[in-house]
């Protein structure tokens, strides 16, 4: 049970991830008192500038400065309490010069990975802890593979007093989730582009992806916080083009309505809570 303030800790890749992934959620518990922590595991150094706009010689030359500037700017906007840097470089895409560079995420030592992570959840003592998928075969991203790795294994060694002994005191997370994009968002976000007669962005290979629906256990209603994603990941201002229909093809008062809600997957729990589940603290009272 819970014993300590409330915590919710979210481990992510890369800036901009925390934005796409679970930001209406944070802006929910925030809101409700409860301490958030967003624990970014690399610079976004290797991420390509997406945004033409932003395109210039000056923001390529301090390109590392400016993602570190940026998820500053999301984090306000989400109601992050504490952004802590895990202090990799971005791993970039698999074959390519990032992904050989031994600083990268993916190539750093597991055990001092891991160890990084052991000591930030005994620091903030997190009831419940949100971390990707087991299956990522959609988007196989090294770096977002690798926080699925390293959390799996610094949940259970941060609550064993005989590892990593120099982090900290014992702290055991209660739960522990998985973001998941849905199917039925995807699909109702690609009817909305059709009813409201505009190209949808999702084309037959989104549609191909693996669904992960029937595995969804967790569903946090999120109403009224579209805006909240919206302006933290417009904050990326080199990795989001303004102009992406992706993202912002829909006008808000449409894409405030879709599928109000951010999905997980819950992975653990030290407690017995019937599921589907509508809090990630269910049970901890």
């Amino acid at each position: 049970m819970a014993s300590a303030p409330r915590c919710l800790l979210s481990v992510h890749a890369h800036p901009d991830d925390e934005s796409s992934k679970g930001a209406g959620t944070v802006h929910r518990y925030h809101e409700e008192g409860v301490r958030t922590v967003l624990v970014c595991c690399t610079g976004g150094e290797a991420g390509d500038i997406l945004n033409p706009a932003m395109d210039t010689p000056e923001v390529r030359e301090r390109l590392p400065e400016v993602r570190i500037e940026e998820l500053t700017r999301a984090a306000e906007v989400i109601g992050f309490d504490e952004v802590v840097m895990l202090g990799y470089r971005d791993s970039g895409m698999p074959d390519t010069p990032e992904n050989a560079d031994p600083r990268c995420f993916a190539r750093a030592p597991l055990e001092e990975a891991v160890g990084r992570l052991v000591e930030i959840i005994r620091r903030e003592r997190p009831q419940v802890v949100l971390s990707y998928p087991d299956d990522q075969s959609g988007y196989p991203h090294p770096d977002h593979l690798r926080v699925h790795e390293v959390t799996e294994l610094a949940v259970p060694a941060a609550a064993d007093p005989d590892q990593y002994p120099e982090a900290g005191p014992a702290w055991t997370v209660d739960k522990v989730y998985w973001s998941v994009w849905s199917r039925k968002r995807m699909v109702a976000t690609h009817e909305a582009f059709l009813d409201n007669d505009l190209e949808s962005p999702f084309d037959d290979k989104w549609f191909s992806r693996p669904s992960q629906d029937h595995r969804i256990t967790t569903s946090i209603d999120i109403s009224g916080r579209h805006q909240v994603r919206t302006e933290a990941l417009r904050a990326h201002a080199t990795q989001v083009d303004p102009t992406s229909p992706f993202w912002f093809g829909l006008p808000d008062e449409v894409a405030a309505t879709i599928h109000p809600y951010d999905d997980y997957i819950r992975a653990a729990s030290t407690v017995d809570v019937p599921l589907p589940e509508t809090d990630l603290f269910a049970g901890l009272d």
